[in-house]
């Protein structure tokens, strides 16, 4: 079978609500998630724990990108079920791809940063420890669902109609800076952001992972193991 390029497959309200979308759900809802739970917590009269309201801010955004991108979500499926072999074969071979580079990266980071840690395996730890069946469930099936689309199905795949290029670099680039730069303003420390280059290489294996599959399922699944392995890499 010839091979399939990823491809957008995004209508004009795809586009433009996902945009709009995504620079909410990028700049401004890391920002208000605090504020936001202590609201909550004040309407329903109870104090709400860190890992209900991670779950209940998952649920929020999966159905928010469900809804907004269906269009994009059921031309991944239907790619998908017409060679479910090659997006599996796609993720496996990303799984070894993505440990191998991840650990170039995590020496890079080293060698340029007085950080060591990788900021995700560090929070994946921690959430694990207190809240296992919780932090599973936003690890391995929402999360992944979500940065998936945004990410790869809107960013790469809009771009790459232009430029092939310029969609795994602005894609790399965006998906790296959403894990540190919270660290970076809440520290007030701009060497988080030197932390990107341990994202980097996991957002290049990523968009190639749907851009050679031709489906969001196959950066969706990679993803979802990805964590699944760090999760259980946590508890041992």
């Amino acid at each position: 079978m010839a091979r399939r390029k990823g491809s957008g497959g995004l209508t004009k309200l795809e586009r433009l609500g996902g945009t709009v979308f995504f620079a909410f759900y990028l700049l401004l809802l890391p920002l208000a998630a605090g504020p936001a739970r202590e609201l909550a917590g004040k309407l329903l009269g109870r104090r709400i724990s860190g890992e209900l309201y991670g779950a209940l801010y998952y649920y929020a955004l999966f159905a928010v990108t469900a809804i907004l991108f269906h269009h994009l979500l059921g031309a991944s499926t239907r790619r998908f079920l017409d060679d479910p072999s090659r997006t599996l074969k796609t993720a496996a071979a990303g799984i070894v791809a993505y440990y191998g580079l991840c650990e170039l990266a995590a020496r890079l980071g080293r060698v340029f940063a007085d950080r060591s840690g990788n900021l995700n395996d560090s929070a994946i730890s921690a959430r694990t420890g207190s809240a296992p069946h919780m932090t599973l469930l936003i690890l391995v099936f929402l999360a992944p669902f979500v940065e998936e689309t945004l990410f790869r199905g809107l960013v790469f795949g809009g771009l790459k109609e232009k430029s092939r290029l310029l969609a795994y670099a602005v894609s790399c680039a965006l998906f790296a800076l959403v894990h540190v730069w919270q660290f970076a303003v809440a520290n007030r420390d701009p060497s988080y952001f030197l932390l990107m280059a341990q994202y980097l290489i996991p957002g290049l294996v990523l968009a190639w992972a749907y851009d050679h599959a031709g489906t969001l399922w196959a950066s969706i699944g990679l993803h979802a193991g990805v964590n699944a392995l760090a999760a259980l890499a946590a508890r041992v």
